[in-house]
């Protein structure tokens, strides 16, 4: 591609006229998502675009054009989320490779669909899930813990290949407290609700037959966290979810559970809680304590890698803006 620059404007021309209208996007919309989520202007000629705006945010718009166009050139389609996701990472750092992000690919079933990271903690999350026995994912809703946590379980699984015998997906039904017993139906029916976002993420993931046929079969298992108790889990993958509710003996009951070749994701937002005011988070704790040792790693999201519709950040800002002014008041 051959550009001419300045210092408010910078012409970029693309060679490959395919590739060139996937990046622009239908009435060049992915162009004008770039220009507003920045504040510049953006015009499109043929296969040229001139770029109008401040020094640096013309330069940050071609980065993210060139790095966007290179990731069409590798045959990876580029969404709408996607310029999001490009915005936001190359906003935070200019030296960031989308190809060493978007082109890593976690394979969840035999057809190669596969689920790639959408920013840099997401891509460091599912490396330290690759190369660590027990990984804590630890930051606000909507950064991807839970999903892809369960898109690694479906790959490092490879249940064709038996390399472990069984998922088990496991979350504290902590909000049910003391009314548990007043629900109605037997207690399979009564917990199900609090287990409701593990069996969403995997319907996601594979057909609901299938998914039935797994958990009939006993190789993926949704189960509350007290059915763990007295458990040794082995050749297993398994993922604690809303960790951030466990007490303190409720985690450690859960952490020396895991048996010889198993994998453990825990994950949780700290920020949300729901135990009593006088009931410490066990994720907390080992957060404090379990950090720095060998075969153990966390990974902290934080609100800039927010992978849901767009108001979840912007409710997230909202909330620690008011958290921040109740400090201020109280102080």
């Amino acid at each position: 591609m051959d550009e001419i620059s300045s210092n408010k404007q910078v012409k970029l021309t693309f060679s490959d006229i395919d590739l060139t209208k996937q990046l622009f996007g239908e009435h060049n919309g992915n162009l004008q998502r770039i220009a507003e989520a920045i504040g510049i202007t953006i015009h499109a000629r043929g296969s040229t675009v001139i770029i109008q705006g401040d020094s640096i945010a013309t330069n940050l718009a071609k980065n993210i054009l060139n790095q966007l166009y290179g990731l069409l050139k590798e045959k990876l389609p580029v969404y709408p989320s996607d310029i999001d996701y490009a915005v936001r990472a190359l906003c935070s750092d200019d030296n960031i490779k989308l190809k060493d992000i978007f082109l890593d690919k976690v394979f969840i079933s035999s057809k190669k669909r596969f689920i790639t990271p959408k920013n840099r903690a997401q891509k460091e999350y599912i490396d330290a899930i690759r190369k660590y026995d027990m990984v804590f994912g630890i930051g606000p809703a909507g950064t991807g813990k839970t999903y892809l946590a369960m898109a690694m379980a479906m790959a490092v699984s490879a249940l064709s290949k038996k390399q472990i015998n069984r998922i088990i997906l496991t979350r504290p039904a902590v909000e049910a407290g003391e009314t548990l017993g007043f629900l109605p139906g037997d207690l399979a029916e009564k917990v199900d609700p609090y287990l409701r976002p593990l069996y969403d993420a995997l319907h996601d993931m594979m057909r609901f037959e299938r998914v039935s046929n797994l958990i009939h079969q006993g190789i993926i298992e949704v189960a509350p966290l007290a059915f763990m108790r007295g458990r040794t889990l082995n050749d297993a993958f398994i993922i604690l979810d809303e960790a951030q509710n466990t007490t303190s003996e409720q985690m450690k009951m859960f952490l020396t559970r895991i048996g010889f070749n198993s994998k453990t994701v825990i994950t949780g937002d700290i920020t949300q809680t729901d135990l009593p005011v006088n009931k410490p988070s066990g994720l907390i704790e080992t957060k404090n304590i379990l950090q720095g040792i060998d075969g153990i790693k966390f990974v902290f999201f934080s609100k800039t890698d927010v992978v849901r519709h767009k108001l979840v950040q912007k409710i997230i800002n909202a909330y620690e803006e008011l958290e921040a002014s109740k400090k201020n008041i109280d102080s």
